[in-house]
């Protein structure tokens, strides 16, 4: 029900999304949304298991430092589209973003597989950053705006450790397609950027179902059409779980009907506002893009040249790391839901880093081998994985829904933007040296960097566990700036 007020229209359309029972239907926005991050861990995986092929000369003979640059151009052009996108799905609408956006990384994709060279490799890696950057943005915000309140953290963390689902996905089609009796190294990393892209047209077709998101709608004055989309799924819910919950009367949210703020409104709010909440997303932004892309970008040329494995091998050393990652969100995500945020965020994340700097202490100390690093890094992302779907998850719940497309660009994008697009370079440089103690330098800032993000969510964080996004952060207008 909408309904006019006198500073603009109240709705319990909110309190009807989040009163639904778990369905058949939840589950079919979570998969067709929570690719976005198979596709990403697909991309990261085939470059971090290919990258040492590619330096082979019947390859692209690429270098160490290419092979960081290359990295870092996906991670750029991700940044450049996470805040192009996510402004235009805070104008536009969620559904049309994340259409958008992934044929965007469907065309780069198949057009990395025919890369002549390192030009043509860096331009298609930062072209599908473009794409994946984009839908970090629409995806995030339609997932939380679209899943109930009680279960928010445990399915939003799910969905984006999912992303190790794809890097176990290009860890196998990597070992398969590489083996001499298969295509082979020269043919191999081509067809597997080409599968990639293959993948993401049967996704396109998943998602041409999914609605856009019925609270966008009513904060853009399209009642009609958010009632039709709510009532259809309270009708298909319904069917599967019989009569719904009553709406308590009292579960309005107020709209004040404020269009679209412009970027220095929104640089405004997120500055004086929000500015306890602004200072703890972008460090945890910074932290986990610095972790993550540090390690994974380089984690080939680490056992190449550290631990002299095979670069047809290199992919079997990524399925206990992916598989530690992905079982990290999954077990861990419940427990943000019934603990709270800001304990486990802190909890994850200062654990990872000391992790992190204990296992860097053991590679310089020499006492790992290729198979006990591999071991050591599962354990240790094990928690950073969680750590790092709990920064996306706050950046997606603590600011308004005007603005939280935008926002969540933002924060990527300056948080990524610094900590994701130096890592790999910065690794790529250290590795070149040949020297652990290098290396275990780049460790070392990644752990002091967590830790301290970790503090930061412990004592400036919001307590959004279990609370409606209206109660979190309220729609601009309904109360005074």
């Amino acid at each position: 029900m909408t309904q006019p007020s006198s500073t603009g229209w109240q709705s319990d359309i909110p309190a009807r999304l989040d009163r639904l029972p778990w369905s058949a239907w939840h589950w079919r926005v979570a998969i067709a949304l929570g690719v976005a991050w198979v596709l990403d861990g697909l991309e990261v995986t085939l470059v971090g298991s290919v990258g040492a092929v590619l330096e082979r000369p019947d390859t692209l003979a690429l270098d160490a430092t290419q092979v960081g640059w290359s990295g870092s151009l996906y991670i750029l052009g991700a940044v450049f589209g996470a805040l192009v996108f996510g402004r235009m799905a805070d104008r536009l609408g969620r559904k049309k973003l994340f259409l958008a956006t992934l044929a965007v990384y469907m065309a780069a994709t198949l057009a990395t597989a025919f890369s002549p060279n390192f030009a043509f490799f860096a331009v298609c890696r930062f072209v599908t950053g473009l794409g994946i950057g984009g839908e970090y943005a629409a995806i995030n915000s339609a997932i939380d705006e679209l899943i109930p309140a009680r279960v928010r953290g445990r399915v939003n963390l799910a969905i984006n450790g999912s992303f190790w689902l794809g890097a176990a996905l290009g860890a196998g089609l990597s070992l398969v397609l590489l083996d001499p009796r298969v295509f082979g190294p020269v043919w191999g990393w081509r067809v597997c950027f080409g599968l990639g892209a293959l993948l993401a047209v049967a996704i396109v077709l998943i998602r041409r179902h999914i609605p856009e998101s019925p609270r966008w709608l009513t904060t853009h004055g399209r009642h009609a059409e958010a009632g039709r989309i709510i009532d259809a799924i309270e009708a298909e819910v319904s069917r599967q779980h019989g009569p719904l919950p009553a709406v308590d009367p009292r579960a309005v949210v107020a709209y004040a009907g404020k269009p679209i703020p412009a970027l220095c409104d929104i640089v405004r709010l997120l500055v004086h506002r929000y500015r306890s909440r602004s200072v703890v997303v972008l460090a945890l932004m910074v932290a986990q893009a610095f972790f993550y892309n540090a390690i994974f970008f380089t984690y080939a040329l680490v056992l190449t040249r550290f631990y002299a494995v095979p670069d047809e091998r290199v992919a079997l050393y990524i399925f206990p790391f992916a598989l530690g990652n992905a079982l990290g969100p999954f077990l861990l995500g419940p427990l943000f839901d019934r603990i709270g945020r800001r304990k486990m965020i802190a909890v994850t994340y200062v654990l990872s880093g000391i992790g992190l700097a204990a296992t860097g202490w053991a590679f310089v100390e020499g006492v790992l081998d290729a198979r006990s690093q591999a071991l050591c890094w599962s354990a240790v992302f094990f928690l950073a994985s969680a750590a790092a779907s709990s920064a996306y998850l706050t950046a997606s719940e603590v600011f308004p829904l005007e603005m939280r497309a935008l926002a969540i660009s933002v924060f990527y994008a300056v948080g990524t933007g610094t900590g994701g697009f130096i890592a790999p370079v910065l690794f790529g440089m250290l590795i070149e040296t040949g020297s652990r103690g290098a290396v275990a330098i780049g460790y070392g800032i990644g752990a002091t960097l967590v830790i301290v993000a970790g503090l930061l969510a412990l004592r400036f964080g919001v307590d959004a566990e279990r609370r409606p996004l209206e109660d979190i952060a309220p729609p601009l207008g309904a109360e005074r700036d």
